[in-house]
């Protein structure tokens, strides 16, 4: 397969340096935001290796990240271990207990597998929640230390920065090595057989490929990889919590890893982007965020359905699905704005049976007339393309 010049471009180095500069222009609450943003880019990653290049949905993936953080958080607290060494063990937690849950699980396809992952995690956040003298339990295990940053007090400009800002420069630094890992693991021979498994298993069976094999080693590094995540999740929040292994935590990663497109290796970190940014937004707005955040949500997953980067991609590519692309963004967009106006007047005190009407009457007309709306507008963008060209 031949490398285009946008693969040998060093895209993870490029968004690194960027990425640098946040601590030198961004308030704290920024640089919180970008630490949420680096540490779940490296955990939805680990789980797109199982969805995107093995084709395995896996529900319970925060099973990993919570082993992560514990392992991590309780040999730097309880037995004084250096960080580095506490995160990489930490690590090779969570790919111990995926070792052992996913050699049951990849006996099981579809959805019988993610449902049997999602069942090892609520193994895992019950042991964490009813563990008291291990784990804390329900109150959690809140005795991590404060990582030493004292090695950065030489380095111009940052030696004098928030021990917060520091930690952002050793998260993003952890992250991107654990993404740059993972990338060149999906571009090896071994991730192109991972990607012949998914989309077509009983063939790759066929030609001599032990197919739960790999399925079960690609399940090993991705849960090593979500606990790396995990360990610094921890120690960033100076705290592990039963809830870093609840449902939940896996389903707002696979949100996140579906969101950025699973087909697109960059798919999950452009995802993880976009849902921390939005939540950090409509919290900031509205006591309602949950319900607002959902409809977006709802409308980028109708619009985009191969995900933000697929269809960015799609729409660069392909100028004969522009119109398609930009029909379904007006269509859903205008959907959601009558679905809040409905929620903003029904939520108002006094209640606005105005707005309540009006937005409940435009969503049924949206949906009444979906299929004639949106062909006049591909009509319309096809009609304006032709001309564009002529």
């Amino acid at each position: 397969m031949k490398s285009t010049t946008s693969d040998r471009f060093p895209w993870i180095l490029a968004l690194t340096l960027i990425a640098m500069t946040i601590p030198f222009w961004g308030s704290r609450y920024v640089v919180d935001l970008a630490t949420y943003v680096v540490i779940f880019a490296a955990f939805a990653t680990s789980l797109n290796l199982l969805i995107g290049s093995t084709g395995l949905v896996a529900f319970g993936h925060a099973a990993y990240f919570g082993i992560g953080a514990y392992v991590c958080g309780i040999f730097m607290g309880d037995y004084g271990i250096p960080f580095l060494l506490a995160w990489i063990l930490g690590g090779i937690g969570g790919a111990l207990f995926a070792a052992f849950f996913g050699y049951f699980c990849v006996q099981l396809t579809q959805t019988y597998f993610s449902m049997l992952t999602l069942a090892c995690a609520q193994i895992v956040w019950a042991v964490t929640f009813k563990w008291n003298e291990v784990t804390g339990g329900e109150q959690g295990y809140p005795r991590v230390p404060k990582v030493d940053i004292s090695f950065m007090d030489w380095i111009p400009i940052v030696g004098a920065m928030r021990d917060q800002y520091k930690f952002f420069f050793v998260a993003l630094i952890l992250s991107a090595l654990c993404i740059a890992a993972l990338k060149r693991i999906t571009n090896s021979p071994f991730g192109r057989i991972l990607n012949s498994i998914r989309d077509n298993p009983e063939r790759t069976q066929f030609i001599g490929i032990n197919v739960r094999r790999y399925q079960l080693i690609a399940f090993i590094i991705a849960g090593g990889f979500a606990g790396l995540a995990g360990g610094l999740f921890g120690i960033y929040k100076r705290g592990v919590y039963p809830d870093y292994a609840y449902w939940s935590k896996s389903a707002e990663v696979l949100i996140m890893t579906i969101l950025g497109g699973i087909h697109s290796f960059w798919g999950p970190t452009v995802g993880s982007t976009l849902l921390i940014l939005l939540n950090g937004l409509i919290v900031s707005y509205t006591e309602y965020w949950p319900f607002v955040l959902g409809v977006i949500l709802l409308v980028i997953l109708f619009a985009f359905p191969e995900g933000v980067v697929g269809t960015v991609l799609t729409f660069i590519k392909k100028p004969g699905e522009r119109p398609e692309i930009v029909a379904k963004l007006i269509w859903w967009s205008a959907a959601a704005y009558a679905a809040l106006t409905a929620v903003i007047g029904f939520t108002m005190a006094p209640r606005n049976l105005v707005m309540l009407g009006a937005g409940l009457v435009a969503f049924a007309a949206l949906g009444i007339l979906h299929t004639p709306i949106m062909q006049l507008l591909e009509r319309a963008f096809g009609f304006l393309k032709g001309r564009a060209n002529a």
